[in-house]
């Protein structure tokens, strides 16, 4: 990762199967971007390959703004629970580099970095509410009212993945939650299983299968769908949001957001009370599918630092590179 530059910030974005970062400038352009298997034995290997990252780059930057799983106290600035990566409770994770680099250092959920870099530079600019929706490993989310991102009475706003998916199975079935029921990974693996597939994560195989029309695959990707559309609609219900954007690898999908869209309909037409009471919301692919938490992180220490000035500038101006493809998982 050679690359000398006027003080860009580092945003990293931590995911249950890789941890991708990336150098950003003040004006919201994305520089060099790579990433790493994130180690999930201990937390020390983890820290290990964080610390390597910086000092790669460490003359060459003036901020570091993490993406991460899980829930963030962020007076505290400790990580709770950790998502898919339960290693990270109770992880004082910048106040660590911080310390260690004497760098301002900020954290936010994955879920709502997405929605700020909507919020900031993307689908959801001027928007006064709204909602992203981020479908990866898991399904989260980050909801805007009034203007700003909410976090709720319990700093829990916008966990999309607790939502109830079914209310019969067994009692600890992890598809009784969106967690995993909403999990793009897990319809991937669910198709390239039912279809004998060599690699289950074959994101791309599995796409054509959808689109030739295999009916196995389509079937599974129109429940998928079904799923998400639940999502929408359960969070309409109670916010009466004018619109949601769906973001992770697999938004580059062009399929995605229209067959989303469709079973949404199809929830409407197969309900005359919610057809004469909802307004159904408009749902966009997001901006910066699978990058959106590298430039919400980065939005979120720019809103910590109180920094107006560039703010403004990155609202003004837009940023190159926003594109990612991997629709396999996040």
């Amino acid at each position: 990762m050679k690359y000398k530059p006027e003080k860009d910030y580092l945003s990293i974005d931590i995911g249950a199967t890789y941890t991708k970062y990336a150098l950003i400038d003040h004006s919201g352009n994305l520089k060099i971007k790579s990433q790493f298997t994130t180690p999930r034995d201990n937390v020390n290997n983890f820290l290990k390959k964080i610390y390597a990252v910086i000092n790669e780059v460490l003359p060459n930057i003036k901020g570091v703004a993490f993406s991460v799983p899980g829930k963030i106290d962020q007076k505290e600035q400790i990580i709770y629970y950790g998502g898919s990566l339960p290693m990270l409770h109770g992880l004082s994770l910048s106040k660590i580099i911080s310390s260690r680099y004497e760098l301002p250092v900020s954290m936010e959920n994955s879920g709502n970095s997405a929605a700020l870099a909507e919020l900031w530079l993307g689908n959801l600019k001027d928007i006064k509410n709204g909602a992203a929706i981020i479908l990866g490993n898991s399904v989260e989310g980050g909801i805007v009212l009034n203007g700003e991102l909410w976090h709720g009475s319990n700093i829990q706003g916008g966990e999309l993945g607790f939502m109830l998916s079914q209310i019969n199975g067994p009692a600890e079935d992890p598809n009784n939650l969106m967690f995993t029921a909403g999990s793009a990974v897990q319809m991937i693996d669910d198709i390239a299983t039912a279809l004998d597939f060599n690699d289950r994560t074959d994101g791309m195989r599995v796409f054509k299968a959808i689109q030739n029309g295999d009916e196995q695959a389509r079937h599974i990707f129109e429940q998928y769908c079904r799923r998400i559309a639940y999502i929408i609609l359960n969070i309409q219900s109670i916010l009466d949001l004018s619109r949601f954007v769906i973001g992770g690898g697999i938004s580059s999908e062009s399929i995605l957001v229209p067959e989303i869209k469709h079973q949404l309909q199809l929830l409407f037409d197969e309900n005359s009370l919610l057809r004469k009471s909802l307004s159904a919301p408009e749902i966009l692919t997001a901006s910066f599918k699978s990058d959106a938490t590298l430039y919400g992180a980065l939005y979120n220490l720019l809103l910590q630092l109180n920094d107006e000035k560039l703010i403004q500038d990155l609202s003004n101006e837009d940023p190159d590179n926003k594109d990612s493809s991997d629709p396999s998982n996040e």
